[in-house]
């Protein structure tokens, strides 16, 4: 059979799943044709190869203008395949989850690109892990990490000759960075759904597509745990379990001299560096707040400032937006709203570097005519320096 003819008979096997489930002989039916189609489709790449071989000059012209070496695209290729088919092939055996230190549900590991694309979406999704510090390991298991806080100690003078009279060794503490696993799509959510029809348009960016939206998916999640999480089964949020620094007068709302109290909070060693964190609500109270001249203390954010954090500028320091943070509640001391200080200093995510996916082109596909999709990504985070930083608060 040609090309087209396997194709149609595919059409028929599918349109047959419109209103029932394909039985088993309908369902083998279309994995043999599936087989038939790659060998046909193997077999015109080759003799379109071989035909070019063949061709008058062609040695000739294959010393004309030649390109430089292309960069080997096989393992995109089969990946994006299996992005639209849920089959796979050889050129994917390298990216076979380990499944080290996470649950497998089969699936692979995506390729560095396509891994990219989901982590800039994260990153497009803003806050807290934009400021934070972040590290990357490629695998998942525990890390102890570093914290120290040396601010108390300073030096002194020594007379010739003399020795210390006093001092204090640097005292190290541990954090533990695991690696949780969050998931998009499978138990818990609804998978990510896409149409066979959109799937077969090969205009369609499927990469970008998918890796769009499961990152997203993930990002929602993870930056709550980034604020509020409280360390049992996920990781500990930036202001979880502190002690807010408060207002001084809730009847009052914010004023410009609880910022200054929030600043002068946080020691002038970590100052430099330090940032605004609010959600969009209570940046948007904020920004009302005006000087002796009428004039907002709130400014856009311009070339010399870190112009990604996205939430402009307030007395000199950048302002991160976080929609997890709760809204400003002035008359309640235990609801941490927001946060000031060096973020990258205070406070660390660790992520882990292969990103799992499960392709399912089966579940929906009889009755739907759509291919399923799911995505593992494992991160953690902790606190690693609490005098970097203050979380601010109502008043009791």
């Amino acid at each position: 059979m040609t090309i087209e003819e396997i194709l149609a008979k595919l059409q028929e096997i599918a349109d047959l799943g419109e209103n029932r489930s394909l039985t088993e002989e309908e369902v083998a039916q279309y994995e043999d044709l599936e087989s038939q189609l790659k060998a046909a489709q193997k077999t015109q790449e080759l003799r379109s190869r071989q035909a070019a071989y063949q061709a008058p000059n062609a040695s000739l012209t294959a010393g004309v203008n030649v390109a430089s070496p292309k960069e080997d695209d096989t393992l995109e290729r089969a990946f994006t395949a299996y992005l639209r088919t849920g089959q796979a092939n050889a050129d994917l055996a390298e990216l076979r989850a380990q499944s080290e230190g996470t649950p497998s549900a089969g699936g692979y590991t995506v390729p560095d690109g396509f891994r990219t694309k989901i982590i800039d979406r994260m990153k497009a999704f803003g806050g807290i892990a934009n400021a934070a510090e972040t590290i990357n390991t490629e695998t998942g298991q525990s890390l102890q990490w570093p914290t120290v806080d040396d601010t108390a100690n300073v030096g002194e003078i020594v007379a010739e000759g003399g020795t210390f009279a006093s001092g204090a060794d640097l005292t190290f503490g541990t954090a533990s960075l695991g690696a949780y696993t969050y998931t998009a799509g499978g138990a818990g959510n609804n998978p990510l759904r896409v149409s066979i029809e959109l799937l077969q348009d090969s205009a369609f960016d499927i990469e970008s597509f998918v890796a769009g939206k499961l990152g997203e998916r993930v990002a929602r999640l993870q930056s709550t745990h980034l604020v509020t999480g409280d360390g049992t089964g996920q990781p500990k949020g930036l202001v979880h379990g502190l002690t807010g620094v408060e207002l001084a007068d809730d009847t009052k709302g914010v004023t410009y001299d609880d910022l200054i109290t929030f600043i002068h909070s946080v020691d002038p060693a970590y100052r430099n560096g330090a940032v605004w964190a609010f959600n969009d609500q209570s940046l948007a109270a904020i920004k009302k707040i005006k000087d002796s001249h009428g004039d907002p203390i709130w400014r856009p954010a311009d070339a010399d400032m870190a112009v990604s954090t996205g939430g402009g500028v307030l007395l000199g320091y950048p302002v991160v937006v976080d929609q997890a943070f709760a809204d400003i509640d002035v008359d309640n001391n235990t609801v941490n709203w927001g946060a000031f200080g060096n973020l990258s200093e205070g406070y660390v995510i660790r992520r882990v570097r292969d990103i799992q996916l499960i392709v399912d082109p089966i579940t929906r596909m009889a009755s739907n005519r759509e291919v399923q999709y799911a995505v593992y990504a494992r991160m953690d985070a902790v606190p690693q320096n609490a005098h970097a930083y203050v979380a601010v608060t109502g008043e009791q």
